[in-house]
C-alpha cells in the first residue's frame, strides 16, 4: 500500500513537470539542412543541401536518409496528406506518394532555383523561385504551368490560405498577392528593399513574413497592409510557423528562436539552438521541428515554453498569499511559492519592467494549498522583471532580478 501511495504522489509531482524547451535530434547528417514539414505529430520530412532528403515517422526519435536521386540543393519542402515535394536548384521538383520510398522527378519547365513550395491540398500546389518564377498546379505536380510576373523578383517563400488567396516573397521587398489561385498577381509596396524569405498565410486575411535584419510584417487584412513587429533582433530570419492567428514561431541564423502567443505584438526569445535554423514547422501549438547548419534538427513538445516545476507542499494556508522568489537576484534558477485559502482559478504570470507579458507559469483551478515552482529561465537577459499572481478577485505582484 505504501509503495503505491509512493507512485501516485510521484506521477503527481512529474504530471506537472513541463520538459524542457528545444531539444537535439540525431540527423545522421552534417549537411545544410533548409526545409521541414510534417504531415502529422510523428511523420515528416526534411530536405537540404546535396539532394539531401530525411524522413521520420516517429516524431524524430528516428531520421532515415532516403535516395532523393539528385545532388541538387533542395530548400522547400510540402507535406500533404500522402503526397510529399521538395523543390531545388535548377529547376528541381521531387515528389513521393509512398512516404520517400521512391522520389519522382516532375517536370518544372525551368531551370531556375525554386526555393519555396506549397500545397493547400494534395492536387493545388505553388513553386516559387528566382527571376520572378512561380509554378503552378492543379492535379498533385503532374503538369506544371508558369504564371507570370516581374523577372525582377526573386522569390524564397509561397504561403497559401485557401485555394484562391495567396501571398509570395522575395526580393527587393517582394510581396505579391493573389487572390484567384495565381492568374493574377499584384505587387504591393512595404517600403522594404532588402530580402524577405519565408510567409505563412494563416487565413484569407491574417499572414506573417520575415526576413532580413530581424524583418517581422503582419497583415490582418489579407495583404492590403502590412505593419512593422518589433523582433527584438537584427539577424536573418529564414523561417516561420503559425498554428492559428496567434501563436508562431520564427527562427533565424545564429540559432535565433522567436515565439509569440499574441499574433506578433510580443516576440519572445527561445533557446536550444547553436547553429543557424533555415525552416520551421508546427502541428498544433506545442509540437515543432526547427532545421539547420550541419545537420542540425531540434524538436519541442511545449511550443518552446522556459521549464517550470510546480510540486505542491503539504501546508494549509488561510490566505491568499505570492512570496517573494529565492534566490534573488538569480541565475536561471528561481524558486516561487504561493498559497490558495480556497478552490481558485489561478494565474501566475511573469512580464518585464515595461509591463509586456513574458510568460505565463500557471492557467488553471488550484483546490486549497501550497505550492512551490521552480523556473528556469535560460532564455531570458538579465534584468528586472516582475511576477504576479491573480486568484479570483486577489491581485498581487512582486519584483525579482535575473543577473547572469
Amino acid at each position: 500500500m505504501k509503495i503505491f501511495i509512493y507512485f501516485i504522489f510521484i506521477f503527481s509531482f512529474l504530471s506537472q513537470a513541463i520538459i524542457p524547451q528545444w531539444f537535439q535530434q540525431t540527423s545522421g547528417t552534417n549537411k545544410y539542412l533548409e526545409g521541414v514539414s510534417f504531415t502529422s505529430s510523428t511523420k515528416g520530412t526534411v530536405a537540404g543541401e546535396d539532394g539531401t532528403i530525411l524522413r521520420t515517422i516517429d516524431g524524430g526519435e528516428n531520421w532515415v536518409s532516403q535516395t532523393s536521386g539528385t545532388t541538387a540543393g533542395l530548400y522547400g519542402v510540402s507535406n500533404e496528406a500522402d503526397l510529399q515535394t521538395v523543390v531545388g536548384l535548377n529547376g528541381t521538383i521531387l515528389s513521393t506518394t509512398d512516404g520517400g520510398e521512391n522520389w519522382v522527378r516532375q517536370t518544372s519547365g525551368t531551370t531556375e532555383r525554386l526555393y519555396g513550395v506549397f500545397f493547400k491540398n494534395s492536387n493545388y500546389g505553388w513553386a516559387v523561385g528566382w527571376n520572378g518564377t512561380i509554378l503552378s498546379t492543379t492535379d498533385g505536380g503532374e503538369n506544371w504551368v508558369s504564371q507570370s510576373v516581374s523577372a525582377d523578383y526573386l522569390l524564397y517563400g509561397v504561403s497559401f490560405a485557401d485555394i484562391n488567396n495567396g501571398i509570395a516573397v522575395g526580393f527587393p521587398g517582394a510581396i505579391l498577392r493573389t487572390t484567384d489561385g495565381g492568374e493574377n498577381w499584384v505587387s504591393y509596396w512595404t517600403g522594404i528593399n532588402h530580402t524577405l524569405y519565408a510567409v505563412d498565410f494563416i487565413n484569407s486575411n491574417k499572414g506573417t513574413v520575415v526576413g532580413w535584419n530581424g524583418t517581422i510584417l503582419r497583415t490582418t487584412d489579407g495583404g492590403e497592409n502590412w505593419v512593422s513587429q518589433i523582433s527584438g533582433v537584427n539577424t536573418r530570419l529564414l523561417g516561420v510557423s503559425f498554428n492559428g492567428v496567434n501563436v508562431g514561431t520564427v527562427v533565424g541564423l545564429n540559432g535565433t528562436i522567436l515565439r509569440t502567443t499574441d499574433g506578433g505584438e510580443n516576440w519572445v526569445s527561445q533557446s536550444g539552438a547553436t547553429n543557424s535554423l533555415s525552416g520551421v514547422f508546427f502541428w498544433g501549438d506545442d509540437l515543432g521541428t526547427a532545421v539547420g547548419r550541419n545537420g542540425t534538427i531540434l524538436r519541442t513538445t511545449n511550443g518552446g515554453v522556459t521549464f517550470v516545476e510546480e510540486e505542491d507542499i503539504d501546508e494549509k494556508p488561510t490566505k491568499f498569499n505570492l512570496s517573494q522568489n529565492y534566490p534573488n537576484p538569480f541565475n536561471s534558477t528561481s524558486v516561487i511559492r504561493y498559497s490558495v485559502p480556497q478552490s481558485s482559478s489561478v494565474e501566475i504570470k511573469v512580464f518585464d519592467v515595461l509591463g509586456n507579458e513574458i510568460e505565463t507559469l500557471v492557467n488553471e483551478e488550484k483546490p486549497v494549498g501550497t505550492y512551490k515552482l521552480t523556473w528556469i529561465s535560460e532564455n531570458l537577459p538579465s534584468g528586472i522583471y516582475l511576477y504576479q499572481l491573480k486568484a479570483d478577485s486577489y491581485l498581487q505582484t512582486r519584483k525579482m532580478v535575473l543577473m547572469k
